[in-house]
């Protein structure tokens, strides 16, 4: 049976195929989908988990129990989980061993555009880059057969193009896999120094081996090769194959299947048969660095770019001399079209908080999520972003940078989900070494910007059953935030916000603020249609405070008569708080 689908969803059907007893991630764009999709075959125990490195260390601990395990990531999700990483290369595997990663190339939904494959080298660690869904699947059903052959774990590099692109796939029956026996071996799986030294060595032979095997036989691995005109030769992979067969389709090719190692003797041989050498690859010259290094002559990156997403436009216009094709409409004449700056959704708890933050003229250490979006207009409140979990250490440190003093007026902003993430042992790390920030957790229920995914706080497993609830008051308790110093408060009540805040970090000690109310676009946080705010125009004295919200679902007329859309409002009551003049009524609840 044939069926389209997302590369994403073809990579849980290898999985399926493959006999994937396990899976465990953290959900993180574009990668998401993967477990998504996985939590639809109820033969797979599959879960969210806190993070990537708790996620790897499960699926760790059951192929060395015997039952073939996935983690999957977003790229940087791998930053996370490189502590097991690099030393399960080392300790290899009993049943077979994948991790997922999908990289971002263009920075769709990321803070930075790092290349994964740098992680397979340095960790020693083979890795496979599919390019299209069909191979998705393919490449992931043989990553575990790969995996046992070599005892080692396997990595499989995405991108947003192949993660999020829809291609023709074959669908197979699974075939029953049993659970390998589990045989106690210190040797194998304890890395103390003695044993380690002797494993390096195993790593290495692994290694050379692979290459050997690879160069022997090259569609083992999926390298292939595609001889047509010899004047030019393209060594790519990936989505980069796609933009080079409709580019230059007269090209030889060197598709890679296998990115690392790299099949060296398959490289030279071909290398040998072109006139000209070229690698297309995006992001970093991974493959050029590596060709040249095996004293292979070749261009890359001074033809391209080291930065964001490639198009076959642009492999055309670097490797032809073929007129591109003129468009029917002269874009330089066309009017430029309005800005559309990315706001928060009507209705989203985030915003109220973040005015208030604003009057404060607090310094404000921010997280990532949707709540990134603090640091626009009309908020402008975040000064700072880095990765998950940086807001609550780096809020400790603008305590430490001025001994005690910037504090008073300096608070972090994490969500519920990057809280349980990776902000707990910063929040334990701050009380224990006497600073006295302020943490506001924004709990709205569920982790929102990757597509609304349940964390241990929400109440619900992957599966949406029923599951124990992580009650975050308690938790701050338990690292050592004191009762009195933990608060809550509703985020739609903007001015009750400021106040509480204002108090909180007049503090001298740890404080935790807890703004919570359900995000708008789940169950829990959203409106039942037909309830809207409404406008008393004859109280209204259209004075602009309700419109500088910037809420999607509030239209301002040239006037300042405000209008409510009812299909948009959330009946959150943001608009209700701000007008002094009582103009704005929220709808029945």
């Amino acid at each position: 049976m044939k069926q389209i689908l997302l590369g994403n969803e073809a990579v849980a059907r290898g999985a399926y195929e493959a006999g994937v007893k396990f899976v465990s991630s953290y959900p993180g764009t574009p990668s998401t989908e993967i477990t998504e999709t996985i939590a639809k075959y109820k033969e797979i125990a599959c879960e969210w988990a806190p993070n990537e490195k708790v996620g790897a260390e499960a699926a760790i601990g059951c192929s060395v129990r015997g039952g073939r395990a996935m983690t999957c990531m977003k790229h940087v999700g791998m930053n996370v989980c490189a502590d097991p990483l690099f030393t399960v290369s080392y300790s290899g595997v009993n049943a077979g061993l994948v991790f997922c990663v999908a990289d971002d190339p263009g920075m769709h939904s990321s803070q930075n555009e790092q290349d994964s494959r740098h992680y397979a080298r340095s960790s020693k660690i083979p890795m496979f880059e599919p390019a299209d869904s069909s191979e998705c699947k393919e490449f992931t059903k043989y990553a575990y057969e790969f995996s046992e052959k070599y005892d080692t774990p396997v990595m499989i590099r995405l991108h947003t193009r192949v993660s999020h692109s829809r291609s023709l796939v074959d669908l197979e029956e699974p075939k029953p896999i049993e659970i390998k026996e589990y045989i106690k071996d210190s040797k194998k799986y304890v890395m103390m120094p003695a044993n380690a030294i002797g494993k390096h060595v195993v790593v290495e032979k692994r290694t050379a081996q692979i290459v050997a095997d690879a160069d022997a036989n090259p569609e083992s691995v999926f390298n292939k090769i595609e001889m047509r005109d010899t004047k030019l030769g393209i060594i790519t992979a990936g989505a980069s194959y796609q933009y080079v067969r409709d580019a230059v389709p007269t090209a030889s090719v060197l598709k890679l299947g296998l990115v690392w190692p790299l099949a060296e003797n398959t490289i030279k041989e071909f290398a040998s048969k072109v006139d000209r050498l070229v690698v297309v690859e995006e992001l970093d010259p991974f493959l050029e660095t590596e060709i040249k290094a095996m004293g292979v002559e070749c261009e890359g990156k001074a033809l391209f770019t080291l930065l964001g997403e490639y198009s076959t436009r642009m492999v055309k216009a670097a490797l032809t001399e073929e007129a591109l094709p003129k468009a029917a409409i002269d874009v330089t004449k066309l009017p430029t079209p309005p800005g559309r700056p990315p706001v928060l959704c009507a209705g989203c708890p985030h915003k109220g908080l973040f005015l208030a933050l604003h009057r404060l003229n607090a310094n404000v250490t921010g997280d990532i999520g949707c709540y990134t979006l603090g640091a626009l207009p009309p908020m402008q409140a975040v000064d700072t972003v880095i990765c998950m979990g940086a807001s609550v250490g780096m809020a400790h440190g603008f305590d430490k940078a001025t001994d005690g003093e910037a504090s008073r007026n300096t608070v972090g902003v994490i969500g519920d989900s990057t809280f349980l993430h990776s902000g707990i042992t910063n929040l334990m790390n701050a009380v224990y070494n006497g600073s006295t920030m302020t943490l506001i957790i924004l709990d709205n229920s569920i982790t929102g910007m990757t597509g609304h995914q349940q964390n241990p706080a929400t109440g619900m497993n992957i599966r949406l059953e029923a599951a124990p609830a992580v009650s975050l008051e308690l938790l701050c308790q338990s690292v050592g935030v004191m009762p009195e110093a933990i608060r809550v408060v509703d985020p739609v009540d903007t001015f009750g916000c400021q106040q509480v805040i204002k108090e909180e970090m007049a503090r001298e000690a740890v404080s935790v603020v807890i703004a919570r109310r359900p995000c708008a676009l789940i169950p829990t946080g959203r409106a039942k249609k037909g309830v809207e705010v409404h406008v008393d125009l004859e109280k209204c004295k259209k004075c602009g405070a309700c419109g500088k919200i910037m809420c999607p679902a509030l239209i301002m007329s040239k006037d300042k008569t405000p209008m409510i859309d009812p299909e948009t409002c959330n009946n959150c009551g943001l608009c209700v708080n701000v007008c002094k003049f009582n103009a704005l009524e929220k709808g029945e609840e």
